[in-house]
């Protein structure tokens, strides 16, 4: 599984290498990390393959006990994975349409957001064919788009707004590739029309990991080799912001909205303090008893 170079001039593409932003390890993991690390592969897979038997089952419950799940089998891939995950910043009830836009680091901001504002995912064709993973993001309603192909970005958008329409959430990492975190990209504005289109606000969210190299997913990476990272890796620190919603209504057109999206993202402001902020401390498996995204 790998994340290629875009073929097509109007993909965008970051700078970001493996070799570059991905190598450097952070603290030197203990004696006996090998063992450690295989035990918490083998926890993920676990929990990996126990969402793919339970995702059709829990298609038959209300949609509110469907977020539940949701989040808590988020929580239990990280936790799995050894990856200790802070949150700060109010999220908005379940019900309430939103537009989710967020940086785009790693695979692992799939299950880190999937744990905070569990909503429909905006991701690339390609993820549908992934083994495992892809039948996991396909039964939860993930919309693949064909980056390819210019002309089918109309119709994801109108998909999207049908799914804000009914007063669900859509989450899209509107870069279009995976950045290291230490610099990103430009937010693609086609997404943010279906949240004019149906009258939604836009949720901003920052991720960022400590440290940022275990966690990167760039370039041309393999999927394995970053499960490798993350599980060698001695503790990785996960912050989601959960920032102000912003309302399209104050924007004269999707290009501004982005933009501003795009700043509130990365500015400074994403740091002021919360009135909201939960830890969730990770669970080591052998003692307990998570691509990039189209605009």
């Amino acid at each position: 599984m790998t994340g290629p170079t875009a073929p097509s001039p109007w993909l965008p593409t970051a700078p970001c290498t493996p070799g570059r932003c991905a190598a450097h390890p952070g603290p030197a993991a203990p004696r006996g990390g090998t063992g450690r690390a295989v035990l918490r592969l083998a926890a993920g897979l676990l929990v990996v393959l126990l969402g793919v038997l339970l995702a059709p089952p829990a298609l038959l419950l209300p949609p509110d006990r469907r977020v539940v799940l949701v989040r808590l089998w988020c929580r239990t891939v990280l936790r799995a994975l050894g990856v200790r995950v802070r949150v700060t910043g109010a999220t908005a009830p379940a019900g309430v349409p939103l537009l989710v836009v967020a940086n785009h680091v790693s695979w692992l901001d799939i299950p880190l957001i999937g744990a905070v504002l569990p909503g429909r995912m905006v991701a690339k064709r390609e993820v549908r064919g992934w083994p495992v993973l892809g039948t996991v993001a396909a039964l939860g309603g993930t919309l693949f788009i064909d980056r390819e192909r210019i002309r089918s970005l109309p119709a994801t958008v109108a998909a999207m707004t049908r799914a804000l329409a009914d007063g669900g959430r859509v989450v899209v990492f509107p870069e279009g590739s995976t950045w290291c975190g230490t610099t990103g990209g430009v937010f693609r504005r086609a997404a943010f029309q279906a949240a004019l289109d149906s009258g939604s606000a836009v949720q901003p969210v920052r991720i960022a990991y400590r440290p940022a190299g275990p966690a990167a997913f760039v370039g041309e990476d393999t999927l394995g080799a970053s499960l490798w990272r993350i599980a060698t890796a001695r503790r990785i620190d996960a912050e989601i912001r959960v920032l102000d919603p912003m309302s399209g209504t104050r924007y004269p057109d999707r290009r501004a909205l982005a933009r501003a999206a795009q700043s509130t993202v990365a500015s400074d402001s994403a740091n002021r303090p919360s009135s909201s902020v939960h830890q969730w401390e990770s669970v080591k498996p052998a003692s307990a008893s998570s691509v990039r995204t189209p605009s």
